[in-house]
């Protein structure tokens, strides 16, 4: 099929990729000449494992191409994809000017010569189908002229659907082509049977895998969840809701063991094997970050507002997060006594592993909290620090090239995203480098029993 996706960024790009492994015929239109002209030399703009190889083997050949040019790539498709960012606002409403840029542009660039099926991929409020199938009208109708001798003008044949993204930073490959489901949402039922059969590889498991991103055993068959547009959005935002919610029940759960004396991990274990509750997003550390879960939730509340709604349980789950981030710095407190004139070190900066996106990253929160309390920083990530240095150049930060750096002399270190090369690190070698060896470990991904052989002073979370 011919497919056009608009928005380099972690979204649009993955779906390219993938889609273009898939066997389709894929254009990428980006905006951001310097991001085009990396993805023309087959560079990712980001980190994320597995997409620079689909990049670099399909990258202009007969299945991926680029261009800056909206209407190049609506004219060239049948399902053309709108994967531009909604960043929060102040408000915590999404910012939906690059929708309103794109959809118009998309509506001035349709023709009659086939139907064409326009999908939001971008995560946006509930409402936006309607809203954005407005806006592709009012872009065609800029556009159009009536010849002198007719009365009437031929309109596009056009459709607006949902299909929300539901992709992991650090396994976004994996998630594409293994989902746990595809939700399309539309009232069209050929919208339904095109999107179904763009995706009928993934739903029937027919694809070879890409290198690197092995089927799972047993993996089969993907649910094919079709609804109204309305529906489909509010999948999206409850998911999100949902699993940042879970994870901070685990981490107001981890205070209450503290004060009582158990351990958050075996409780977690616990309730988690109760099938209705489940494990997965019940582990206790420092708070969840990144693009999605506090957007989305903010943007939810104000959803609900927007209709009266009161949102009890989504205001904790922000205020939950928002105060677990200091509990590393409570911790710290309780062993080092004075902050102040301490060196601590980080151990690592992106808000999860394999990923070097630091947004909303709760490294960002604890570095400021110490710094306005007189300490010296320094962090070791390894692969966020260039783009920590970049957006956050006000954090006077001391990047370390290794663990070894950044242990000598230190106080104390924290660690804050689970990177498997900490998990292996020698901490005999490290505990001696250090001026105080204590270890906050911000994730309970640590083993307290080889940290403590090494003499260091351990403290988990919620233990």
């Amino acid at each position: 099929m011919d497919i056009c996706v608009i928005g380099a960024g972690y979204v649009g790009l993955v779906t390219s990729c993938s889609l273009a492994h898939l066997g389709h015929h894929v254009i990428l239109v980006e905006a951001d000449k310097n991001k085009l002209s990396m993805l023309e030399k087959g560079k990712t703009p980001f980190f994320e494992p597995g997409v620079d190889e689909l990049l670099q083997k399909y990258a202009n050949g007969s299945n991926l191409i680029f261009s800056g040019s909206i209407a190049e790539g609506v004219k060239r498709s049948e399902i053309i994809f709108i994967a531009v960012g909604t960043p929060p606002m102040p408000s915590g409403e999404p910012d939906m000017s690059y929708v309103v840029k794109v959809a118009k542009e998309i509506g001035g660039a349709l023709d009659t010569t086939r139907k064409r099926i326009v999908v939001n991929k971008s995560t946006v409020p509930v409402g936006s189908g309607n809203w954005v199938e407005m806006l592709v009208k009012q872009g065609q109708q800029s556009v159009q002229t009536v010849p002198v001798r007719s009365s009437k003008v031929e309109s596009p044949l056009v459709t607006v659907a949902s299909n929300p993204e539901f992709l992991r930073e650090g396994s976004a490959v994996y998630d594409t082509f293994y989902p746990d489901r595809i939700v399309v949402g539309t009232a069209d039922p050929m919208a339904v049977e095109m999107m179904r059969e763009l995706y009928r590889p993934v739903i029937e498991q027919t694809f070879e895998p890409p290198a690197g991103t092995p089927r799972p055993n047993g993996f089969s068959n993907v649910p094919f969840v079709v609804t109204d547009i309305a529906s489909a959005e509010m999948i999206k935002y409850s998911a999100n809701a949902f699993l940042a919610m879970k994870i901070s029940f685990a981490n107001e759960i981890a205070g209450i063991c503290e004060k009582v004396g158990a351990d958050v991990s075996q409780v977690a274990l616990g309730i988690g094997l109760d099938k209705r509750i489940g494990t997965h997003f019940l582990r206790a550390g420092v708070g969840w970050g990144g693009s999605c879960f506090g957007k989305d939730v903010n943007a939810l509340i104000e959803v609900a507002r927007e209709y009266s709604c009161p949102t009890h349980l989504l205001e904790a789950t922000i205020n939950v997060n928002k105060n677990q981030r200091l509990c590393a710095i409570k911790k710290l407190q309780e062993e080092l006594k004075i902050i102040k004139g301490r060196t601590i070190g980080l151990l690592g900066l992106s808000f999860k592993p394999d990923t070097d996106d630091l947004r909303d990253a709760p490294s960002l929160t604890i570095a400021y909290q110490l710094q306005k309390m007189g300490a010296q920083v320094r962090a070791y990530d390894p692969v966020s620090m260039d783009s920590c240095k970049r957006l956050h150049p006000e954090l006077n930060i001391h990047y370390c090239q290794n663990l070894e750096e950044l242990a000598s002399g230190a106080d104390a270190l924290v660690l804050v995203t689970e990177w498997n090369e900490f998990a292996e690190a020698n901490w005999n070698s490290l505990a001696h480098q250090m001026q105080w060896p204590l270890i906050i470990d911000g994730r309970n991904f640590l083993v307290e029993s080889e940290l403590s052989e090494a003499g260091f002073t351990y403290r988990g979370i919620g233990q």
